[in-house]
């Protein structure tokens, strides 16, 4: 039994906890799930849902390094240890820092999750999370009315017009039926190799490890002038 991968990302106090919540009381007792979270200094996302659920449970700090990035490079040894603990699912839960990033596997489920709250723009601002991920769950929606639901839906569509939208009341667990059908429904993650739906931003300048200097004068590598039209390489 290879466990069945759902990867949920977006910004912080999305309600990305909240959702992974309602996922856990509709999977448990039937299956057995385990559950990694990435943080960059603190988390207690895995303490509490350990103790509330009865699942095995990881966390990982990136520290120094870009959260995704480190999601990216540990997912293969999370995948090995659900395997080992004869888990049904592996919910991978990503920090939620670098919207940019698109942290979702050729072989996972993954879910977005945005706050309806967040803004009518939000939507156009991360379109790469957006646009790779197989559902977009809209949270918070008991706080708008429906027009600013039916226009927050419409940005989403400007990004992606495939991509599933379910819009719920995390807390309170609303709507998730349809999510719930499509993980049911969710195959056995392969065993070939894995990878990333989509490439992740560039991250090989000089800020990346750790240089202080302002202005890209100082920098080489990937950089990043003011009138440039594009990103540039500039060697040592």
């Amino acid at each position: 039994m290879t466990a069945r991968l759902i990867t949920v990302a977006g910004p912080p106090s999305a309600g990305k906890t909240a959702v992974v919540r309602q996922i856990l009381k509709n999977l448990i007792p039937e299956f057995k799930v385990a559950y990694l979270k990435i943080d960059v200094v603190q988390a207690w996302e895995d303490e509490e849902l350990a103790e509330e659920f009865h699942i095995p449970t990881k966390k990982v700090y990136s520290g120094d390094m870009c959260p995704d990035h480190t999601g990216i490079l540990v997912l293969q040894d999370a995948v090995e240890w659900a395997n080992s603990v004869d888990a049904d699912y592996l919910i991978y839960e990503s920090a939620g820092l670098c919207l940019r990033c698109t942290p979702y596997t050729t072989h996972s489920f993954g879910l977005c999750v945005v706050p309806a709250v967040s803004g009518m723009h939000t939507p156009l601002k991360m379109a790469p999370m957006i646009t790779f991920a197989d559902a977009v769950i809209v949270t918070k929606i008991d706080l708008v009315s429906q027009a600013e639901k039916e226009v927050f839906r419409e940005a989403i569509r400007q990004v992606s017009s495939e991509t599933d939208i379910i819009e719920t009341d995390a807390l309170a667990g609303t709507n998730m039926r349809y999510l719930m059908k499509r993980i049911f429904e969710l195959s056995e993650t392969r065993n070939d190799a894995d990878q990333l739906r989509g490439s992740p931003p560039l991250g090989v300048c000089t800020v990346c490890i750790g240089k202080k200097d302002v202005g890209w004068q100082n920098h080489f590598g990937v950089i990043r002038p003011l009138d440039a039209p594009d990103t540039l390489f500039r060697g040592e």
